[in-house]
């Protein structure tokens, strides 16, 4: 049975996040459930694990790590069992290995590159990045299976992350330059954007997670 362990970890709106993945389970008719957990045990078996997050990359970070055993459990189920998994705004930028936001922070280092500010070219454009953006798709992935570029997906964050290998970026936003809207390497994928709030964009996105198979 399909189980899908949403992270509670102080961060993150949650119940948005687990009504999304709830709706297009029963609209897959897929069978199984959404948990929204704080216990590594409950990641471990889990079948798809989803990290969400918002606000300041430090204090998701610690979020986590004031969890025992939580960083090792998401390790051990992403990294070692290969399960699929999703980030979603600040927790896609956590598989970073650094985030540069009020000093400098460790992130997971489980795709190489930095969390950076965005500087739009045009200064008319306000920080955050607020709002819709059409997607534009940089290479195939899973997770993009049936979303074509012009895609609106709906985001709301001041920092990016800018993986070290191009190879690692799926889709992206123009916001007076370029910023990188999907990374992902292996069984590993993250949304800079909100797919529960991004509407049948969002949701198209879900299904396909649920349905990867990495």
């Amino acid at each position: 049975m399909m189980d899908v362990a949403i992270v509670d970890y102080g961060s993150g709106n949650l119940r948005s996040a687990a009504k999304a993945f709830e709706r297009t389970i029963a609209e897959a008719n897929a069978g199984g459930r959404t948990t929204v957990t704080s216990d590594p045990a409950a990641i471990r078996s889990a079948s798809h694990i989803v990290l969400p997050g918002v606000g300041a990359f430090a204090d998701c970070k610690q979020g986590l790590e004031a969890i025992p055993g939580m960083i090792e459990a998401l390790a051990e189920a992403a990294l070692k069992n290969a399960k699929p998994f999703l980030g979603i705004c600040v927790g896609m930028q956590l598989l970073a290995s650094r985030g540069l936001e009020h000093g400098v922070h460790d992130g997971l280092g489980w795709i190489e590159g930095d969390v950076v500010a965005i500087q739009p070219k045009d200064d008319a454009l306000k920080i955050p990045h607020m709002g819709w953006n059409d997607l534009r798709v940089a290479q195939p992935h899973p997770l993009m299976a049936g979303i074509d570029a012009g895609a609106h997906a709906y985001f709301v964050h001041s920092y990016q992350f800018t993986p070290k290998d191009r190879a690692a970026i799926f889709a992206t936003v123009d916001y007076g330059g370029e910023v990188v809207a999907l990374v992902g390497r292996d069984n590993l994928a993250g949304t800079q954007f909100h797919p529960e709030k991004s509407q049948a964009t969002g949701l198209a996105l879900i299904a396909n997670f649920l349905k990867w198979r990495p």
